[in-house]
């Protein structure tokens, strides 16, 4: 299990080590073909900073080399917004007062068919409050069984769940799940997430192994930029995980994201650190260059000019017309929701000015006939 491994690395000495990289690490690093962790360290380094046009060039390169010019769009819905966690940076929180909300079936459907209506998606992620009494593992089962009529490809974004609960929604349909890991620094880990199931540091880090064991076909991973003031060296971390499950779990496709804490009505939490643009836009190219084939995720977290224009220099998948409240695109358009959205634009002006930058958005990673068993004569 990763948190096995996990215990190999010291966090200070991990960022001292990153805070030490010198120019030379960094050139060295970038006339490399194939970096490995040590080159990524280089590469999100304040040494790097100079080098952030080369870094660029060589992201847009890889990333056109294995993606084409293609960006996928998705859209997240919000199932509930019942939770037993304490988080204290969510708009979840357990203590928040606030109406909580468990859509039913036919308020599913009626949130199916409002974003058919947005623009032609078939890559859905549903996301659900962690309160598996009232919204787990057999009401996912049900919601994906709900969605398959509508889109053909499904991912979940949950709570932790066993191998076997994995396997189980495998069979439902699901294709990928999403989890974000929040922060690999075990010291601090319950400063944020004091009581519930989230409270357990190895139950989720050892979730991605569980998903592997699941054969689940695609991962994906993230840290939440704002609680640790070192962001790079949880983001080390996170690249760590990423060669350790892939060395594991050689048949699964991953992801990675990099979400910058947004306003939440947990309003009383103030981010640790503040990534600048600059820094955001040094660890994509940076984490491109270390995995050319990793898909790297912008949601509608961050603001609409930054998105399209790293959607030509690394980025490959999108979220777009996002609603961050349970039922918001018919149900309940004005629920609570988890945090604030910056990117508010419609997903037809997203897919136009994608297009405007040399972009072609696609709403689905296959057809239906590539999963038919071929017929040879």
């Amino acid at each position: 299990m990763f948190s096995e491994y996990l215990q190999t690395l010291d966090w200070a000495e991990v960022t001292r080590q990153i805070y030490a990289k010198t120019d030379a690490d960094v050139r060295r690093a970038l006339s490399k073909p194939r970096c490995d962790v040590e080159d990524f360290m280089a590469l999100i380094s304040p040494a790097a900073a100079p080098y952030l046009e080369t870094m660029a060039r060589l992201s847009r390169r890889y990333t056109e080399e294995r993606f084409g010019r293609v960006v996928s769009m998705f859209i997240p819905l919000y199932l509930t917004n019942s939770c037993t966690n304490s988080c204290v940076y969510c708009g979840f929180h357990v203590a928040n007062k606030m109406k909580r909300t468990i859509l039913t079936e036919e308020e599913m459907v009626g949130e199916y068919r409002a974003i058919k209506q947005l623009a032609p998606f078939e890559n859905l992620l549903l996301v659900t409050g962690e309160n598996p009494a009232k919204a787990g593992v057999p009401y996912i089962a049900r919601a994906l069984d709900l969605a398959k009529p509508y889109f053909s490809n499904l991912k979940i974004e949950v709570m932790p769940l066993s191998a076997e609960e994995y396997a189980e929604l495998r069979r439902h349909g699901m294709n990928g799940v999403i989890c974000f890991q929040e922060t690999y620094c075990r010291e601090n880990y319950n400063l944020y997430h004091p009581r519930g199931m989230k409270a357990n540091f190895e139950w989720r880090v050892n979730a991605f192994d569980r998903m592997g064991q699941a054969g689940v076909h695609s991962i994906g991973m993230g840290v939440l930029i704002g609680l640790e003031r070192e962001w790079r060296t949880d983001i080390t971390m996170m690249a760590h995980h990423l060669r350790y499950l892939q060395k594991h779990y050689w048949r699964t496709r991953y992801s990675v994201n990099f979400p910058r804490m947004r306003p939440s009505e947990n309003g009383g939490f103030r981010p640790n650190c503040v990534m600048t643009d600059r820094e955001l836009a040094q660890v994509t190219f940076a984490m491109r260059i270390f995995d050319h084939d990793v898909d790297i995720s912008y949601s509608t977290r961050e603001p609409a000019d930054l998105r399209d224009h790293m959607a030509t220099l690394g980025v490959t998948t999108m979220s777009a017309e996002s609603k961050t409240e349970p039922g918001g695109y018919h149900a309940y358009p004005q629920a609570l929701e988890q945090f604030h959205v910056s990117d508010d634009r419609t997903a037809t002006e997203v897919a136009r000015a994608l297009r405007a930058m040399g972009r072609e958005p696609v709403w689905k990673d296959w057809d239906a006939v590539f999963d038919r068993p071929q017929i040879c004569n």
